[in-house]
């Protein structure tokens, strides 16, 4: 299938047709989480569609989050407050899902609200994880697709039109990421940014669904997470800059908003073809 066809399949009502699509998904999902046992938004998310998932955490909090969590989906790290940020706990689950012999996994921030299909400018809530199987069938179909994922439930507005997909940009915060690629998570700041800008740079594909969507807490409103360890004092700066080392063709710095931001140039990797898996 090609994308226009996934494209006229999206736009007329994939809803219409749930029953086709696995109510779960076929490639496991990880949700790396640190200091949000109380909150923990994408696991009561999970639950609500009745997803199965692991929920990875230090040594230190397994028992505060296995008070509220089943201690079966809880995966314990083998190290802890490392400073790193979430790079090391990433490249663990990177492995871990490896060794079950999965050919992709799902890696998912531990602050996302809700989930939404996009469709006719109407985005509504879900009540079923057959969207993730939509979105794993067909990345599938593919060779080259590195990075797939949902966008911003922000960034795709009633009131505007949207693709039911896009390639070759950023992959955020629900990521499913193929695991044969031959690198790994990096450095400590915008690790999705940096992964998605490798991934574009090698040449591969990636894919950002529009028609499913992600809500998220805001960057720096929860407490937890990478909240304390890298984002407090000049950490937004230190982040634009990091990228910008490692980038410094495609990323600029500029203030917005009241506070330092990357700004990212995509448009070298928009030729990026999409290939056939027998091809």
């Amino acid at each position: 299938m090609v994308p226009e066809e996934i494209e006229q399949r999206f736009h007329g009502g994939v809803d219409a047709g749930a029953e086709r699509w696995r109510a779960t998904p076929k490639y496991p999902v990880y949700v790396i989480s640190k200091g949000r046992w109380e909150s923990r938004k994408t696991v009561r998310a999970l639950d609500l569609l009745k997803v199965p998932y692991s929920v990875v955490v230090e040594p230190q909090e397994r028992d505060q989050y296995a008070s509220v969590i089943d201690p079966e989906k809880i995966l314990v790290l083998p190290f802890s407050n490392l400073g790193l940020g979430s790079i090391p706990a990433r490249n663990w689950v990177w492995q871990h899902a490896v060794e079950t012999g999965a050919r992709r996994h799902w890696i998912m921030d531990d602050n996302i609200r809700l989930f939404a299909r996009l469709n006719r400018n109407c985005r509504a809530r879900v009540h079923g994880g057959w969207i993730f199987n939509c979105m794993e069938e067909f990345v599938d179909r593919y060779a080259n697709v590195a990075l797939a994922g949902p966008q911003y439930w922000m960034f795709a507005p009633s009131l505007a039109a949207h693709p039911a997909f896009s390639l070759n940009t950023r992959i955020y915060s629900c990521i499913l990421i193929d695991n044969a690629l031959p690198f790994r998570w990096r450095g400590r700041y915008n690790e999705d940014t940096d992964l998605s800008l490798r991934a574009l740079q090698a040449g591969y594909c990636t894919v950002l669904f529009y028609a499913f969507v992600q809500q998220k807490e805001p960057t720096m409103t929860m407490k937890g997470g990478n909240t304390d360890e890298l984002y407090k004092g000049d950490g937004r700066l230190r982040m634009a800059q990091e990228l910008q080392r490692n980038h410094p063709h495609v990323v600029k710095i500029s203030r917005r908003w009241g506070r330092w931001q990357h700004v990212v140039d995509y448009r070298p990797y928009a030729a990026n073809p999409l290939r056939r898996a027998e091809d």
